[in-house]
């Protein structure tokens, strides 16, 4: 089957093989460190989230659960259409820079840009100043998978809607009944379920000036 950004493709793959080397090992290495750095977000606005408001810690913890059900959706889809990869799929191609996936790990759409564009939006949910760093990110995520070779250009672009799409809607369907859950948890006896909910927002005390 040949795709209507089939020839996309090949000028994208082809223009990778002329870049510098080290332009190309940062593509195949940027998808791992992009998700490592989505993970280190997710940690970070949690932990700032621990002397926040309940409704602000309950969208920190829901951005990476949020981000997880998009990736088990991805999954799900992805065995619903099993498109063939373009690596083996496109006639004449350049050959990708990374190994071609095994038959069976399909295409559409893709898993990695799925995750980037859940994380990119979970993230910027917990604090919106956010999204100038996540969205780029999860932009370059999503071309990179072009780039090295493994996925179609509309493989990345839905992968980077659905994700954003599921996530969004994860999270505003939980976000109600986490923040209870959260309420709960820190008004909890347990030390380690007070540690992990965090304090809340600091008491503001006031004096009688009277």
């Amino acid at each position: 089957m040949d795709f209507e950004d089939a020839e996309l493709y090949r000028d994208i793959t082809g223009f990778a093989r002329d870049t510098p080397t080290w332009v190309q090992h940062t593509a195949e290495t940027g998808t791992q460190a992009g998700l490592l750095l989505f993970a280190a977000l997710f940690v970070t606005t949690w932990w700032r989230a621990r002397g926040d408001s309940a409704r602000a810690f309950a969208i920190a913890v829901l951005a990476p659960l949020a981000t997880a059900v998009a990736y088990v959706c991805s999954e799900v889809l992805k065995s619903l259409v099993t498109q063939e990869r373009p690596c083996r799929a496109v006639p004449d191609a350049t050959a990708p820079l990374s190994a071609c996936p095994p038959p069976g790990d399909w295409s559409f759409p893709s898993n990695h840009a799925t995750i980037a564009g859940a994380a990119a939006v979970a993230v910027a949910l917990t604090r919106r100043t956010l999204l100038w760093l996540t969205a780029p990110l999860a932009l370059f995520l999503a071309f990179s998978r072009v780039f090295v070779g493994v996925h179609y250009p509309h493989d990345v672009a839905a992968g980077l809607a659905f994700g954003a799409l599921v996530a969004l809607t994860a999270v505003r369907l939980c976000t109600r009944p986490a923040i209870r859950l959260a309420e709960a948890m820190r008004a909890s006896s347990a030390p380690a379920v007070r540690w992990f909910t965090g304090p809340g927002p600091a008491r503001v005390t006031s004096y009688d000036m009277r």
